[in-house]
């Protein structure tokens, strides 16, 4: 089992009455409420529990991009992950990822990526998500009809980018290049494990089993919710006649741990209720464009993330009827699993065993949750919880889409490495 801490960064600074005097955290936010100067803040505290996680032992660090919003403060992740390379030593540096069809041409993410991969001495791991309709349609302009063939020819693009070893001519539907030439090259050969950021899609679930590439059904709404979705995905891959290899999959949870249940139940609430309450206050408007969602999509009756986030922001969770803006029905759906640590270890165990899942990654700061909170979250789960977790699977499966780092004695030497 591969254990990693995952960071959205949001800003932690929205105002008590977000909900009642903002349409939505995405898109229409009100620019003015970003303060620059606590920008400033935020950002560093971000990068010190980034870097805290990785002194910690998790075995990765994990970034993602989101653009126009207020629930997630990484544009470019590709910065974060530059930064990190050079702070970190060991923890593997997964981009969640570069959403591969705004960039025009994906040169740019070839480039930068490899770039990283050099800097850490091949610690990265390429993570290519469609990118939500907000991101992607609306921030960005992209038409949602065509952003999935965007978005496959841009990672066809990038892969000849990284193995081919001629300067070559690139001829797509999006992409006309008649001289691609990526400098720098990655360290990992033919390139960094491809990971799939997910919501929910049948297409995805096919392209990931068929290319071999990671799923990572990325949840804000817990385990329950995900069953649906990770059953879905391992029907599809025993149909395609793949492997089921838990490896093939990661899944994302958030986790409050303390030395009780009760402590938990106090020192998470309010990190909570300001995640669900204001930075998944999203718009109804925003979230599903036509032609966004595919055919078979909307027959499978699979909905998304952002559809599921609306339906919260509007006053019921994803299969309820109560408001999941409150804590305990957070708790309760499983959004957020609280508790002590051998609690806490026990939940994640019958998850990982239930939803299949070899890559679990954590999310261990959410909503306004401040550093010294973040950090004892982070040191509680490695020092209690990951030890309980760490054997699982490996005595069955192998996991072939882990990094393939630089030996030790051949990276640099960096004085400000952890």
């Amino acid at each position: 089992m591969k254990l990693m801490w995952f960071h959205l960064m949001p800003y932690t600074e929205l105002p008590a009455d977000f909900r009642e005097r903002s349409p939505s955290v995405w898109i229409d936010i009100d620019p003015k409420l970003f303060n620059p100067a606590r920008g400033h803040l935020m950002y560093n505290d971000f990068m010190d529990e980034l870097e805290f996680a990785a002194t910690c032992g998790f075995d990765a660090i994990c970034v993602n991009e989101h653009h126009a919003n207020g629930y997630g403060q990484m544009p470019s992740p590709n910065l974060i992950a530059a930064s990190l390379a050079r702070n970190t030593r060991d923890s593997a540096l997964c981009i969640l990822g570069n959403s591969v069809a705004l960039y025009n041409p994906p040169t740019r993410v070839a480039e930068e990526m490899a770039m990283i991969d050099c800097i850490s001495g091949g610690r990265v791991i390429a993570g290519f998500p469609v990118g939500s309709p907000q991101d992607t349609c609306f921030a960005y302009g992209q038409n949602p009809s065509m952003l999935r063939q965007r978005y496959y020819e841009g990672i066809e693009f990038i892969l000849q980018a990284w193995t081919r070893d001629e300067v070559f001519a690139f001829d797509g539907r999006f992409n006309k290049q008649r001289y691609v030439n990526a400098w720098p090259r990655p360290v990992q050969q033919p390139h960094p494990p491809v990971w799939i950021p997910g919501g929910g899609s049948v297409e995805t679930w096919q392209y990931c089993a068929e290319r071999d590439f990671v799923y990572c059904f990325l949840s804000y709404f817990g385990y329950k919710v995900a069953r649906e979705q990770m059953h879905g995905y391992w029907a599809e891959i025993r149909r395609l006649g793949k492997e089921p290899n838990p490896y093939r999959a990661g899944f994302l949870q958030f986790v409050g741990v303390a030395e009780t249940r009760a402590e938990a139940m106090k020192l998470y609430r309010e990190p909570a209720e300001y995640f669900y309450g204001r930075c998944l206050h999203v718009d109804p408007r925003w979230v599903v464009p036509p032609g966004y969602m595919t055919e078979a999509t909307i027959r499978a009756r699979v909905a998304s993330q952002m559809q599921l986030a609306a339906k919260v922001s509007a006053g019921g969770g994803p299969s309820i009827n109560q408001n999941a803006t409150d804590f305990e029905a957070i708790v309760d759906n499983g959004y957020v699993l609280v508790g002590s640590p051998d609690e806490v270890a026990d939940k994640l165990r019958e998850i990982a065993l239930d939803l299949g899942v070899g890559h679990l990654m954590l999310l261990l700061q959410f909503g306004n949750m401040n550093k010294q909170l973040t950090q004892y979250n982070t040191k509680l789960f490695a020092e209690r919880v990951m030890p309980q977790l760490k054997d699982l699977f490996d005595d069955q499966w192998e996991d072939h889409w882990w990094i393939k780092p630089m030996a030790k004695g051949e990276r640099a030497s960096s004085a400000v490495a952890a």
